[in-house]
């Protein structure tokens, strides 16, 4: 059922790959509440996504950006503006990858150039797509940022390697630019730490089934889902928020408040008596 919550809002939606990723289950809802959108990716995601289906479905343009570059994210900014007929109401930051994970480095051997890039792509883009943003004007009074994190920010998880503290930066840099941004403009910054989710980037990740079984069984509503976490952001995109910033909102099924379940301590039971046979 639709609300009528973003009606008459533009907003930008980077990372779409495929159906799996939240960035496409954003795109939709927003579609969805009454939003029109630019989406955007960096080329070589584009290639091998499938974002021009989502395009059409949205009647959305698509934007190319690398989002560690500020002149790319200049022109994403400046052209969105042009295409959507206005100053922008949201973004959305679907942004992450480590060149360490992909080429299964642990993370006590790290490649420090990779490592770099992990964090420049992850984290750093987020704190540049609002310094652009900001010098450009380009975001309305009272719109609103969201980035996607993970819990491995707070929590060790040991095959998330770099990317947790990628994440950790984000989460800082949500922080330090939500009191500025709120301060100058009142827009406000949050990041989403979102269960462990089948998409295409995230199932990348060395043990990433031993993840998702886990916050599952620890979870007592369960793992959220893709589209879980894009209701959420739309209600963090949408006017009920207005006074919500500089906050990383968990949305976990409740896995973060959970010491131990009564499924994981089952499951472990059950082991214990295998092991004893």
């Amino acid at each position: 059922m639709a609300y009528g919550l973003l009606k008459g809002k533009r907003g930008i939606i980077t990372g779409a790959l495929d159906e799996k990723s939240i960035a496409w289950q954003v795109a939709l809802k927003a579609k969805e509440e009454g939003a029109t959108f630019t989406l955007s990716n960096a080329p070589i995601a584009m290639r091998m996504g499938a974002i021009k289906q989502l395009a059409d479905q949205c009647e959305a343009e698509i934007i190319s950006a690398d989002a560690t570059s500020l002149e790319d994210i200049e022109n994403l900014y400046t052209k969105s503006i042009d295409v959507l007929g206005g100053k922008i109401d949201f973004v959305l930051h679907s942004i992450g990858m480590s060149p360490n994970i992909r080429k299964n480095r642990p993370y006590g051997d790290l490649n420090y150039e990779w490592y770099q890039k992990s964090i420049d792509v992850s984290a750093l883009s987020f704190h540049k797509m609002m310094h652009v943003a900001e010098k450009l004007d380009a975001i309305n009074e009272w719109g609103s940022v969201v980035a996607l994190s993970y819990i491995a920010a707070q929590r060790t998880f040991p095959f998330y390697t770099d990317m947790a503290d990628a994440k950790a930066v984000l989460e800082s840099i949500a922080r330090g630019y939500g009191y500025r941004y709120g301060k100058a403009k009142n827009v406000r910054v949050n990041t989403i730490s979102q269960s462990p989710t089948m998409t295409t980037a995230g199932s990348g990740v060395g043990g990433f089934d031993v993840f998702f079984q886990y916050a599952d069984l620890m979870s007592p509503l369960g793992n959220a889902t893709a589209e879980d976490c894009a209701n959420y952001v739309i209600t963090l995109f949408s006017d009920l928020t207005r006074k919500v910033t500089m906050q990383n909102l968990l949305h976990d099924g409740g896995f973060s408040s959970v010491g131990i379940s009564e499924d994981m301590a089952d499951k472990m039971i059950q082991l214990q008596q295998q092991q004893q046979q």
